[in-house]
């Protein structure tokens, strides 16, 4: 549930040690879960450019087509911006330790021309019945 500033309230079950342990596995867990989408999304697109269309590609593209959706649902932010912050990450950043900030930071600007490209390489090779 939402606290009055809408932060995500996650209960204090003990010191700062213990939320900087849940901080450290939220990043963890979102540095694992980019690892799989990003695997996902060079599946896709080297699947597109071979001209594989099937149904491994498609599971790997639902991935990614998933991730996005929530993304946007979010207001094209990270749903685990709002843990970090409430865990005492004052950004709320869940990419800063993990990720280069670089990265982190250009992601959207990354995967929309990827995302482009690979929907017309699929496009492509459906309609040449591949």
């Amino acid at each position: 549930m939402d606290g009055i500033d809408g932060r995500v309230a996650v209960p204090d079950h003990g010191g700062m040690e213990e939320r900087g342990m849940l901080l450290t596995a939220v990043k963890l867990l979102h540095t694992l879960a980019w690892f799989t989408i990003e695997g996902c999304m060079v599946y896709v697109l080297y699947a597109g450019l071979r001209g594989r269309s099937d149904r491994r590609a498609a599971v790997a593209a639902a991935v990614v087509a998933l991730e996005t959706v929530v993304f946007a649902a979010n207001g094209f932010r990270c749903p685990l911006t709002a843990v970090a912050r409430n865990l005492g990450d004052g950004t709320g950043s869940v990419t800063d330790i993990y990720l280069p900030r670089w990265l982190a930071r250009n992601l959207p600007a990354i995967h929309v021309p990827l995302i482009i490209v690979t929907v017309a390489l699929h496009r492509r090779n459906l309609s040449r019945g591949r």
